[in-house]
Parts: structure tokens; sequence; C-alpha cells
């Protein structure tokens, strides 16, 4: 088979699209025809390399795909060739005490597929039995490979841990990415009045398509003033903030009293400078959130599958073309998520 690999980290020089021995599935495992996979940003954190993280080279990144299930493990019961599934990433040991009471993405031992170990960007590909969900007939491949990561992400730090409610005011930094637009739905979804922030009026007009009330451009203005206007000084009740260290003064001057800032990553750096007398003055609290539980998976995934929630696609790739992919997501190219699919499938 061919897949996308790369030998070392560094710069979309070292990604390429080469031959690959072919995978056999494991007793637990899954092997699928890959349809289609759709990149995030931990595959650009991947590929440069992250402190501390040590792959078995070469790697083959992506968590996020879907295909078709071409054989099983002899302990698999919930698949059968011909099956339509989806990846979901997060990999829990399933014993530990979170893993226990539910909260899988809490695991002790809780590692991302394409990101720790092995991904699914190629021909074919072996995943446990444990993280695929079922597709419906007649949701498409790109769809089903571009949803899962971000919406679960964006269901759980929003509803779970964030437990946005009817009526509050949620600001989401960096609307036109792939957390950022599933975000946008999520807090729409749970009744919120959503307030978006893009680099350009393309950007904002599909995020005002997706849910947001209001939306502003912060290569023209200054979002925290911009806030301050549109909620009387008041503020926001929740920031979504998934850029990281150029935004988050920022975000915690435009929480009012008792706001909650939700971070599930951070683009441009995890060590901001932070204003801790404003924290405890305004009594601010700072929730962090990974992936979601399997039955959180489920509920945000089911709401695309019905058309609920969609999930924007920026471009179709073929997967001889994933450096290009992930210089559109370096560059902030476009609204939504990027999708690759193995050259022989376009």
């Amino acid at each position: 088979m061919k897949a996308v690999q790369f030998e070392g980290h560094g710069g979309t020089e070292v990604i390429d699209y080469a031959e690959f021995p072919d995978p056999e599935p494991a007793r637990n495992e899954v092997l699928i025809d890959v349809k289609a996979g759709a990149l995030n940003h931990l595959d650009v954190w991947t590929r440069r390399g992250l402190p501390g993280l040590s792959l078995d080279m070469p790697h083959i990144p992506g968590s996020d795909g879907a295909g078709e299930v071409v054989d099983v493990g002899e302990d698999v019961t919930r698949f059968e060739p011909g099956d339509r599934v989806a990846l979901s990433a997060g990999v829990s040991c399933g014993k530990c005490e979170f893993c226990r009471h539910g909260q899988h993405s809490m695991c002790v031992k809780y590692h991302v597929i394409g990101e720790h170990v092995r991904g699914i960007h190629s021909e074919l590909a072996t995943m446990p039995e444990d993280n695929l969900l079922p597709v419906p007939d007649g949701v498409s491949w790109e769809t089903a490979a571009a949803a899962p990561l971000v919406f679960q992400t964006a269901w759980r730090m929003l509803l779970t841990r964030g437990d946005v409610r009817p009526g509050e005011k949620v600001l989401v930094l960096g609307a036109s990415g792939g957390v950022g637009h599933a975000a946008v739905q999520v807090a729409d979804y749970a009744g919120a009045t959503v307030y978006a922030t893009g680099s350009s009026e393309e950007k904002l007009d599909h995020a005002r398509e997706l849910g947001a009330d209001y939306a502003i451009n912060y290569e023209d203005d200054d979002f925290v003033e911009q806030i301050r206007e549109l909620t009387g000084k008041r503020g926001v009740d929740v920031v979504v903030d998934h850029v990281g260290a150029a935004t988050w003064q920022d975000s915690l001057k435009s929480l009012a009293k008792g706001g909650r800032i939700l971070t599930c990553g951070a683009t441009t750096g995890g060590r901001p400078e932070t204003d801790i007398n404003r924290i405890f003055w305004n009594q601010l609290s700072v929730i962090g959130s990974t992936m979601a539980s399997h039955g959180e998976a489920d509920d945000a995934l089911e709401l695309v599958w019905d058309g609920t929630f969609e999930p924007k696609i920026r471009d179709v790739l073929p997967m001889s073309e994933t450096a290009r992919a992930h210089e559109m997501l370096e560059n902030r190219d476009g609204f939504g998520k990027v999708v690759v699919k193995p050259d022989s499938e376009l």
C-alpha cells in the first residue's frame, strides 16, 4: 500500500507518500480500506516534533479518517467486512479510575492515534475495534473523516467541562479552524449567544452561517473592545481559546465576573503570560479539556450524521499532496477542515 509518512521531524519537506507494508489486523483490530482522512493541528505538531514525544519511524500521521471494513481480528464482535466506519482517535486503558467512571479522555494512559502511534492516512489501516464508530449510509466519506476529532472535542469542552447553558454568552476564538467551527455550532446548539472571531469577512460569513450571532474581524478590530461594546461592558460568560499565548491575556479581559475560559490546545504556544490578579479578583475559572469519552463522542457524532452539525471542508487533496495540506493549516488558509484521500480513490 501507499501511506503518508515521515522518517524524522521537521518542515513539510519531511512528508512523503510512498510504499509501506500492508498491515494485518491483530485479534482486537479492524482492517480498513481508507476512503478519506482529515488533518488537525496535532498533525503539524507531530511532524515538527513535540517535547518528550518518541515515535516509531517511519511514522504514519492521521487522527481522523473513515473507510470500509475489509477484515477483522478474531476477537472483534462489533464490525464485519463491508461496514462503514470512522476513527475516534483517543485510546484509553479501560481499567483506571477515570475509565471506570466513563472519563476515558482523562485516562492515566491516554494517547492519541496518529499523534503517539501510527495513524490512518494511508490506503489501508488497522485500528482497535473500540476506536471505531459506525457511519450511516448516506454520510459522505469526507464528512465522516472530517467530523470525529473536532466535534467530540468541542462537545466535551463546551457541554461537559464548560457546562454552557441557554442564554449564556460564548466567545469562540479562531472560529475558522477545525475545533473553532465545531465550537460555534455546539455553543449555538446549547442555546448560547455566540461571538466568533476570524481574520477575514469570508471566514466570518461562514461563522454566521454556522450559528454565530456576532462576528469580529480581529485583523481590523480589537476583539476585547468589541466584546465590551457588544455586551454593554459586561463581558462574556465563556471564552473558547485554543489559540494560546497570542490571545490568552485578551481572553481573560473578555470575561465577565465569574466567567470561564476553556482550552483544548495552544496553536501559538502553551506558555502565555497570565494575569493572576484578574483571575482571582474576577473569580474566573480556567478549564482544560481533551477529546471526549466514548459516550460524548457518540452523542456529538449522531448530530453530525443527522445533519444538525456540519463539518465544513475547505479543500480535498490527494494524500500525495499532504505537505500542501499542512501548509494550509500553518498559513490559516480557508475555513474548516482539510481532507486528504488516497490517490487511488481520486
